[in-house]
């Protein structure tokens, strides 16, 4: 723990599932938080998907694979492939999807500056060329912005859902007990499916009241609008859309309120 503790005694909610949250649990007790972990998202990979086998059947083909999560990564990769087949170039965004790639022998070919899909897409233009074949393996609720920018400049794409994006409702009863306990200080939110399902839960509980005081937290632009859609007044969004950043832009929202009193 730093000499500051900047988030010493602070509740902070971790909206993801054990094996998820650890890093992002344990960033948190080094800055003297309390993290309370109640997952809002959970991901079941395909199984039997007549579309999956038929790209992997045909993955020499393609001249670009994109991953825009490790999930996608894994739900994908989760299948034997037949035959010995060459793979495409492969695109990510983020550098857990990356390692993730890599951890299992995959070569990337191409990370953006920017891990959100609008600067995945500027900078990945320059690739692209009438014609060039690409594969997006996704999940259900996932954004086409990638796949239709880039079909926008010529490009062949083809996308496929390879797992679903599920509310864990047994997360419920655990907000319920967590919020007329001890409560929340800061909610993080790591996707705007995360912050569906935590609003859904607070409405469904009736506690509105009890997170309008709430300091909130956002990955990224495309999560502060989902939460800002809801009616929640977001503090902080990092630059890096990592949940470090996010963590480090929370501490520095505090720090300067902090100033200032």
């Amino acid at each position: 723990m730093s000499p500051a503790s900047p988030l010493k005694g602070m509740a902070v909610l971790v909206p993801r599932g054990k094996k998820q949250a650890q890093s992002f649990s344990r960033l948190i007790k080094d800055y003297g938080g309390i993290p309370v972990e109640i997952p809002f998202i959970a991901f079941e990979p395909l199984q039997n998907s007549e579309s999956l086998f038929e790209a992997q059947n045909r993955i020499q083909s393609y001249d670009w694979l994109i991953f825009t999560s490790n999930t996608a990564v894994e739900a994908f990769l989760n299948h034997d492939f037949p035959g010995n087949k060459p793979f495409p170039k492969i695109a990510v965004i983020g550098d857990k999807t990356k390692k993730c790639l890599l951890d299992k022998g995959f070569n990337v070919d191409f990370t953006p500056r920017e891990y959100v899909a609008e600067g995945f897409v500027k900078d990945f233009m320059p690739f692209i060329d009438k014609g060039t074949k690409i594969l997006i393996p996704k999940g259900n609720l996932a954004r086409s912005y990638i796949a239709s920018s880039l079909s926008g400049k010529g490009a062949d794409v083809d996308e496929i859902i390879v797992y679903e994006t599920i509310f864990p409702k047994e997360s419920i009863s655990l907000l319920k007990n967590q919020l007329s306990g001890k409560g929340i200080d800061i909610l993080t939110f790591t996707s705007p499916s995360t912050v569906d399902h935590f609003m859904e839960a607070v409405k469904e509980l009736g506690y509105q009241d009890d997170i309008k005081n709430c300091l909130v937290g956002c990955i990224g632009p495309v999560t502060k609008v989902r939460a800002e859609a809801h009616g929640l007044h977001v503090h902080a969004v990092p630059e890096e859309y990592t949940v470090h950043s996010m963590l480090k832009s929370i501490i520095d929202y505090l720090e300067e309120n902090r100033r200032e009193r």
